[in-house]
């Protein structure tokens, strides 16, 4: 029954779902006419919080470009390439194909979000090869799903701000060690249920046939045969040399061991420097290195043109009053038992509106914060409940789902019916967890 609603439901969001950049345009619009609402005598005001919004982030935005970046670079190192593919092969009826994509993807998406993009693609790819009873876009949609656990991985964007020394709510709620966001048994204790039924969910809406057949396989990131293509001179053979990569590679390795030594947490920058550290020294050469990271470029555009809009919707937020009005008003009703609740479900609400963990804590965080610590909730707490809550919605939100469809060359309305779906579920079994693990 579930597949047949799902398949109805997917048909109706490809008719009716325009491109993600439209929905950023329609987004800001809408919040802006809202806005000025609520203030009708200041829209000058709006519009100058709009054009400030689009700079603020910007220091933010560059290290979620090299965390992706960096990520998807090292997938494309050709061992790793070469591994996945082996995965993919286990796989041999439609519903293993399902549950390996999204297994495999979840592992990645845990490591770093941005290494799971050409993770998941890699997997859905050669697994769809393999498997051709296996609805392709579903496939995408699995690959894509775990991107609802990367709040309790190792790349957590609100995790890892906090534990960060010197954040902007230190002075209110000081630094949160990452055993107290990340680490805390009532994050695993969702993650692991979001492990065992997000798989059961897909296989139940998987379609009986194949609807939209499966496209030609995708050419690899980092053109090996480039490399061999440089000419026989100095500089061609310093191109092509590993060994400028591995030590600069090494470098930055030591750099971090030494920093974990000195007892630094992790943070976006230290996570940021060791997949680059890696990358250097897993590709063959400097050249290929950034053959592939120039490829990983075109498949995050989208993300480069839009996120600074949606930075632009999160100074209007501020300004207008409209994401206060939504958190107070939510979380208003809260009592200390429910307030992690009900800010997973602000989160969830002001992450469609603005798909930032990073922008949206710096939202959310100055109000949340200070009403939890009076209700005499565990900071630590609010921090992962916003955290949950942003990566719940993004299955709503297109906008994290750009580059996985580039490298896959699918459209977000191939596969928002099956991730609305998945969404539903994702938030009745985060909320009814949330009463009884933190």
């Amino acid at each position: 029954m579930l597949n047949r609603i799902a398949s109805r439901f997917s048909r109706v969001v490809e008719k009716y779902l325009p491109d993600a950049f439209v929905i950023a345009v329609l987004m800001t619009l809408g919040v802006f006419i809202i806005g000025t609402m609520m203030n009708p005598s200041e829209p000058a005001k709006l519009i100058k919080s709009f054009g400030d919004g689009f700079w603020v982030y910007l220091p933010f935005t560059m290290q979620m470009i090299l965390l992706l970046m960096t990520g998807m670079t090292l997938a494309a190192v050709p061992v790793i390439q070469r591994l996945l593919e082996s995965v993919a092969a286990k796989a041999k009826t439609a519903n293993q194909a399902y549950v390996l994509t999204f297994l495999v993807s979840a592992a990645a998406y845990y490591i770093n979000w941005g290494l799971a993009v050409v993770v998941g693609s890699i997997v859905a790819r050669e697994v769809g090869k393999r498997n051709p009873d296996a609805h392709f876009p579903l496939l995408v949609a699995s690959a894509y799903t775990p991107t609802v656990l990367y709040t309790a991985g190792l790349s957590s964007t609100i995790g890892l701000t906090v534990a960060t020394k010197g954040h902007f709510l230190e002075d209110i709620m000081g630094v949160i060690p990452t055993s107290q966001t990340i680490f805390h048994p009532g994050t695993i204790a969702i993650l692991v249920a979001l492990l065992v039924t997000i798989p059961i969910f897909i296989m139940m809406m998987a379609p009986k046939k194949e609807i939209i057949p499966y496209k030609a396989p995708l050419r690899k990131q980092g053109d090996e045969a480039s490399i061999d293509s440089l000419p026989d001179t100095p500089a061609g053979r310093l191109e092509r040399a590993p060994f400028l990569g591995i030590i600069t590679g090494l470098i930055g390795a030591v750099y971090v061991l030494l920093e974990f030594t000195n007892g630094r947490d992790l943070d976006l920058n230290i996570i940021n420097l060791t997949f680059l550290s890696l990358g250097l020294i897993l590709h063959k050469s400097l050249y290929g290195y950034a053959n592939a990271f120039k490829e990983s470029a075109a498949a995050i555009s989208p993300i480069i043109l839009q996120f600074p809009f949606y930075a632009g919707i999160i100074g209007m937020l501020g300004s207008s009053g409209l994401g206060a009005s939504i958190v107070n008003g939510i979380t208003s009703v809260a009592s200390k038992d429910t307030f992690d609740i009900f800010t997973y479900w602000a989160a969830g609400l002001v992450n469609i509106l603005a798909p930032s963990g990073g922008g949206q804590w710096a939202l959310q965080g100055p109000l949340q914060v200070p009403a939890g610590i009076e209700l005499g909730v565990d900071p630590g707490v609010t921090a992962m409940a916003v955290g949950w809550g942003d990566a719940w919605t993004n299955l709503i939100q297109p906008f994290w789902a750009l580059p996985i469809l580039a490298v896959a060359r699918l459209h977000i309305r191939h596969i928002m019916g099956y991730c609305m779906l998945l969404s539903i579920w994702v938030g009745l079994v985060t909320t009814i967890l949330m009463l009884f693990v933190y």
